[in-house]
């Protein structure tokens, strides 16, 4: 949501002003927030296609939701039922992977425990002493502090008018998505980029490493290239050495 606007605005302080400029030529997004309201409701039609909601279910719930999923009218006591059917069948997964486990954190077997311990690591006052944090800036360190409503104004709902606006300006942009991902799936990635309406130039068509299939890609007009990443979740991690030599042969110019 945030880098798009970002980009627009460092290329509005390049144009303007200073000098030297910054040496901005494009951005990478993996499974991006784009436009929430819309995204999410991608998560139906996802579900459906990965087995984890019946046919019977989709069917109803797109009758009687008319594809509005999770802002639903509290009159429209049938769909709210149906919403209800489908959290039961979803909401014991991991949602950033669907294929990993949904663990308990602190658990050395969970695969987010690292995250568990970087608390314990950023907190500690002899890291914090070597990152010169001041003392006084900030209490205690929290990762996704979102989650305790970070005081901003949330003015960007909708950023898909920024990646037009910074493909007219010339950068080049990757996006892509961990094909497993249920809280922004590729789905909901895929029908933003098609509002675009830019020309596709490579048809899709899968990329490799070696002899395996490692995901899939297409490439627009306007520089702009879309990828999955075959098994993987919401981040890179769940499949770092694919993400990385995606990104290697990006950054280099070269076709996926």
């Amino acid at each position: 949501m945030i880098v798009p606007a970002l980009v627009q605005e460092i290329s509005k302080g390049n144009y303007i002003c200073c000098k030297p400029p910054i040496n901005l030529q494009g951005y990478i997004l993996g499974n991006p927030i784009t436009y929430f309201e819309v995204d999410q409701n991608y998560r139906i039609p996802f579900s459906h296609g990965m087995a984890l909601i019946s046919d019977e279910l989709y069917e109803s719930i797109r009758r009687d939701c008319k594809g509005n999923y999770f802002n639903v009218d509290p009159r429209n006591t049938k769909c709210l039922k149906l919403v209800e059917e489908y959290h039961k069948c979803t909401d014991e997964l991991n949602e950033f992977n669907i294929l990993s486990p949904d663990c308990d954190t602190t658990s050395p077997d969970c695969f987010l425990y690292p995250y568990y311990l970087l608390g314990y690591w950023i907190n500690d006052e002899s890291v914090r002493d070597a990152l010169h944090v001041n003392k006084s800036s900030i209490g205690k360190w929290e990762r996704c502090t979102y989650q305790n409503r970070i005081p901003y104004n949330k003015d960007i709902n909708n950023s898909i008018p920024y990646h037009m606006n910074n493909s007219i300006s010339g950068y080049r942009s990757l996006i892509y998505s961990g094909d497993h991902d249920l809280v922004v799936p590729f789905l909901a990635t895929q029908a933003w980029i098609k509002s675009l309406n830019y020309s596709i130039i490579h048809e899709w068509r899968p990329w490799m490493i070696k002899d395996q299939i490692a995901g899939y890609t297409r490439t627009y007009s306007n520089k702009m290239t879309f990828a999955t990443v075959k098994g993987s979740g919401h981040t890179a991690e769940y499949k770092p050495n694919e993400t990385f030599i995606m990104f290697q042969r990006w950054i280099s110019g070269h076709d996926l």
